[in-house]
């Protein structure tokens, strides 16, 4: 299992002041052993690390809703999980709140600074090459967690932040155990790493290679600003120092003396954070047999690219085919969809998204005759035309005013993290949070211990610098995210909650687990752990897949049918859980991507 457990319920010390968050070294708890599946009542949590789900149910025992033990989670997994999320980057948050019987969305995604022109991104002619772009101040939207979960805590929270920072900070200052998974992720940056001056100190150990596993990795920086945070509120990060030493790393970044890298400078400035807004936005919401699916809007694609999917694959009874017909449907509806997504949804304050013919019946049935039933497709589909089932007044842009997309990547990205909570009550949160790449970009803000994100390479950059294209950079955009969490419910009571990080696969992953549970009646662990595949509207009859998906007998059958398929190792690391009719949930993780995930409930069943 990933992480080494500690013991938090003396750590957490919610409410008692700064001292408490040091009172006690991490220990093993051998009274709960890691596990990726847990069923019980009063609460659960799901994540990819063993100490951001046991801080999240510690806050659920204490007496906090949901929403407060996402947001303890996800400041702990900036510690432990730094590569993936953290206060450099942003995250969309879905949230059910069982009082109200209502569903609500917070964007609280990257934006780009006021400054950035699109042709700060092209040079002679033509877009800069990604290497540059991605390692660059040029690269970083402006962060969005703080805000975010400051929000979230406002509006739909129980405790303050300052309460619920207190595990982080005291796991930031205590350490935890390097594992396997931690040094393959840095070794992955360590080239990156060793051109910084405050990466390489924080990351790498006094021979410039990662701490070894077992060793105890500290991040002093970090606590101090979740310190400075729970002090001085958001503010502290927006406005002050903090504020500042973001501007200036991402406008002189702390390059090594001597480093050969080319590192371009970004164009960040206080008033781009000062203006930053954390939004709350409806849910896009779709029907699925019976069910209906909660999920995020733009800037997201994954709530209507899944909702597209679905409502092409609905016309086939999965009991009318053999699973292996019914798969090849899926990839057939998600290429379909993909090329839709690529062509039309970008964020809604610069584009106009065509949301409501996306996610209409009658534009599912007539864009069905484009899915090929017999065989795989051979070549890209063309997007299809939305706009006569928009409604009257629809201020869409005509499709050929719309670019067609630049290529899908084509290695899945292993980074993001997604957090899936409930409570007592009832309340329900599904939160995906990233810094985008592995490590973001590569550069650590001086003397505060977090990565700042590489957001803004989610833009397009089409081939010409004027060329149109739903998701190209603007000042103030927000660039579009896979990111999908989705909440799940049947005659108005929730069954299930869900994500996934994974780059664009995430999108493909909860749709395939969401076939695996609805449709094919896997239990929600082994829906999640099954092999998986993804097509994304590749030009070729191959789609991405796991070594299992590769040989499991589906991939063997789906071959006869014209299908390829491509190895790119591990897709997604999903966690999820499932309400049951007796009143029990069961929260669920990773069995083995990425090391093991971690699920817990407040009160087992025994």
């Amino acid at each position: 299992m990933r992480r080494i457990l500690f013991s938090v319920s003396a750590a957490l010390c919610l409410g008692l002041g700064p001292g408490c968050a040091t009172s006690s070294a991490l220990k093993p708890d051998a009274r709960q052993l890691p596990a990726s599946t847990a069923t019980g009542r009063g609460g659960a949590a799901a994540t990819v690390d063993v100490r951001a789900t046991s801080a999240a149910i510690q806050v659920l025992r204490s007496g906090g809703n949901a929403v407060d033990a996402a947001v303890a989670a996800a400041s702990v997994l900036g510690v432990t999980d730094p590569y993936s999320c953290g206060i450099g980057g942003g995250g969309f948050m879905v949230v059910y709140l069982a009082a109200d019987q209502r569903v609500v969305t917070l964007d609280h995604r990257e934006t780009a600074p006021q400054a950035l022109e699109r042709s700060r991104l092209y040079e002679k002619g033509a877009p800069l090459p990604f290497g540059e772009f991605v390692t660059s101040g040029l690269s970083v939207g402006v962060p969005g967690s703080l805000m975010g979960w400051s929000e979230a805590l406002r509006l739909y929270g129980s405790r303050s932040l300052a309460d619920v920072l207190q595990p982080a900070i005291h796991v930031a200052e205590q350490g935890f155990e390097v594992d396997a998974t931690f040094v393959a992720q840095t070794r992955h940056n360590v080239e990156r790493f060793r051109d910084f001056t405050s990466s390489a100190a924080l990351f790498l150990g006094p021979d410039g290679q990662p701490w070894p596993v077992g060793s105890t990795f500290k991040n002093p920086g970090l606590a101090r600003t979740y310190r400075l945070v729970s002090e001085g509120g958001v503010p502290v990060f927006y406005r002050g120092e903090l504020a500042q030493a973001i501007v200036d790393t991402v406008t002189r970044p702390p390059l090594v003396p001597g480093a050969w890298r080319k590192v371009r400078p970004g164009v960040m400035r206080l008033d781009d954070l000062e203006r930053y807004e954390a939004l709350v936005r409806p849910p896009v919401t779709s029907t699925y047999r019976g069910y209906t699916l909660y999920g995020m809007g733009g800037p997201g694609s994954g709530g209507v690219t899944l909702a597209l999917t679905l409502n092409l694959l609905e016309a086939q009874e999965p009991a009318s085919v053999s699973r292996t017909a019914f798969l090849h449907r899926y990839l057939e509806a998600s290429r379909l969809a993909f090329a839709d997504r690529n062509a039309f949804l970008g964020d809604p304050a610069f584009v106009s998204v065509p949301e409501a013919g996306l996610l209409s019946r009658d534009y599912a049935a007539q864009r069905r005759s484009a899915l090929s039933v017999a065989r795989a497709s051979t070549t890209t589909a063309a997007p299809g035309n939305p706009l006569p089932f928009q409604g009257e007044g629809s201020t869409a842009a005509p499709l050929s005013e719309v670019a067609r997309p630049a290529a899908e990547e084509t290695v899945p990205d292993k980074e993001t993290t997604h957090i899936t909570t409930s409570d007592a009550a009832g309340n329900l949160v599904a939160y995906t949070c990233t810094i985008e790449g592995e490590g973001g970009n590569g550069m650590v803000v001086p003397g505060y211990g977090f990565l700042l994100n590489n957001e803004l390479t989610d833009f397009d950059l089409p081939a010409s610098v004027d060329a149109p294209h739903p998701n190209a950079p603007a000042p103030g955009k927000r660039p579009r995210s896979s990111m999908s969490p989705l909440l799940v419910f049947k005659d108005g009571a929730p069954v299930l909650a869900l994500g996934s990080p994974g780059g664009s696969t995430i999108i493909t992953t909860v749709g395939q687990t969401l076939v695996n549970h609805l449709d094919f009646g896997m239990p929600i662990d082994q829906a999640l752990a099954a092999p998986r595949v993804s097509q994304r509207n590749s030009p070729d009859n191959k789609s991405q897949a796991e070594p299992a998906f590769i040989a499991s007998p589906e991939a063997t059958a789906l071959a006869a049918m014209g299908h390829g398929f491509t190895n790119v190792g591990q897709i997604g690391a999903l966690t999820a859980i499932r309400f049951h009719p007796d009143g029990t949930v069961t929260a669920a993780a990773e069995p083995t991507r990425r090391g093991g995930g971690s699920a817990m409930v407040v009160e087992p069943v025994k």
